[in-house]
């Protein structure tokens, strides 16, 4: 770890360690097993005349091929792979070996049959994704936004001066603004779970032609969409060039990214709420905050956050860009490329358990809204101008802003005595003299 290159790897290798299982060498090379041994049982099912003597009972026995993969199978892969330079032909020759091992040798000559090396990765590489966002990422991110549900119904009636232009403004409610973040949440991870899971599956160009020339009365499209559906769950492409053409990987990417810059939003907004002190951070016995001043405690796991989800997205945008993009009917500028995948993730998964670190920090400093509020009496102006707008007082708007812009602090007194002095419904007046900085909310509705 303290040699790694990447942070991913070191510094935060074991904040990311469960991704191992989805995007390492070995993750890959044992999707591709799984997948050429359901292609080959799917075979051995399909009625071709040389496969009739399969024997079903051996379907768990391929099975456990998989279900047992071990380090060792996979560097007996990578020791083939040094002879024949090609990683998925090394995948095929260690399945041939299994199956003779089986006493099914006389099948073997079915283990890749009719594919080319991107039908095996561009049906183990989404199913991996796939697999990936349903076990690890989909669980953390609802914990975030379970977490910020939980602090929004929390707080949902903590009124707050919000600012808009860095400005004092209406106030809010501090579990309204949390709420914001939620519903943003919410329905991007509806645009990305709403994005199929898509796979390449058809041959050298995607035309089965190798099958089609040996078994020339098969439906062998209707074959790959029944495989790619019901073998791997996924869904097939058609028509395609040799490899997918990831347009739904590219949308998946760019739903990833749209949230994380959720993320950093919130991020940077709970950044300044600790600046402004409305949130207090709990401290930890014997953590230093900085190395120079022994007071501080810094917003450090919601800056580690937002740095970690800004080299995400940038890694996100460039597979999105770049993917859909191939010479003529194949180049390999995706095959590297896609060796990323799971990069942008892990600095996801960094952040978000960052995020949950942050927030189990936070408490809440009602006294410091309180006075903010206190301090701000100005922005009742726009309830009472309202209020005056409705009793067809003249020019209301223009009567408040003589009396509080530019002015500096307008305080209760200030906006009292002017209530006084307007010539309205005593009833009226009492309404405006009701008005507060902390009850000057409107209502949300709770969710």
């Amino acid at each position: 770890m303290l040699h790694a290159i990447s942070p991913i790897d070191g510094r935060y290798a074991a904040a990311t360690r469960e991704l191992a299982d989805y995007f390492s060498e070995y993750a890959l090379i044992r999707y591709r097993v799984f997948v050429e041994i359901q292609y080959f049982i799917a075979l051995c099912q399909y009625g071709l005349s040389q496969l009739a003597d399969f024997d079903e009972a051996k379907i768990d026995d391929l099975n456990a091929i998989f279900e047992r993969f071990s380090d060792a199978d996979a560097e007996a892969i990578k020791a083939i792979e040094r002879t024949t330079n090609h990683d998925v032909k090394a995948v095929e020759y260690f399945l041939k070996e299994r199956l003779d091992a089986l006493e099914l040798g006389h099948l073997r000559e079915f283990v890749h049959f009719g594919l080319t090396s991107q039908d095996i990765n561009n049906t183990a590489i989404p199913l991996l994704f796939k697999s990936a966002l349903e076990e690890v990422y989909y669980p953390l991110l609802q914990r975030v936004r379970d977490y910020l549900h939980h602090l929004a119904q929390e707080w949902a009636h903590v009124p707050m001066l919000a600012r808009t232009h860095g400005q004092p403004a209406s106030p809010t409610f501090l579990g309204k603004e949390l709420a914001v973040f939620v519903a943003r949440l919410d329905e991007q991870l509806r645009q990305l779970k709403a994005i199929p899971h898509r796979a390449k599956f058809g041959g050298a160009t995607g035309n089965f032609n190798a099958h089609y020339a040996a078994y020339p009365d098969y439906d062998w499209h209707q074959f790959g969409d029944d495989f790619v559906r019901e073998f791997l769950g996924l869904e097939r492409s058609q028509p395609t060039t040799q490899i997918e053409h990831y347009d739904c990987l590219a949308a998946q990417c760019h739903a990833l990214s749209r949230i994380n810059i959720i993320l950093i939003d919130f991020c940077r907004d709970v950044w300044t709420y600790i600046s402004m002190e409305y949130f207090r951070q709990k401290t930890v016995k014997d953590e230093v905050g900085s190395s120079a001043m022994p007071h501080k405690v810094n917003p450090i796991d919601f800056e580690n956050a937002e740095g970690n989800l800004g080299v995400s997205n940038a890694l996100l945008q460039h597979l999105a860009e770049k993917l859909p993009i191939s010479r003529l009917q194949r180049d390999l500028t995706d095959s590297t490329v896609l060796r990323n995948l799971g990069v942008p993730l892990a600095h996801t998964v960094i952040a978000l358990k960052a995020i949950l670190k942050g927030l189990g920090k936070l408490t809440l400093n009602e006294g410091k809204l309180y006075d903010d509020l206190e301090d701000n009496w100005a922005v009742v102006a726009e309830g009472i101008q309202a209020i005056l707008r409705r009793e067809g007082y003249p020019r209301p708007y223009e009567a408040l802003k003589e009396l509080t812009r530019g002015r500096g602090t307008i305080t209760s007194a200030d906006l009292h005595a002017f209530v006084r002095r307007l010539e309205v419904r005593e009833e009226v007046k009492d309404e405006l003299l009701r008005l507060t900085p902390h009850n000057y909310t409107g209502q949300w509705r709770v969710v």
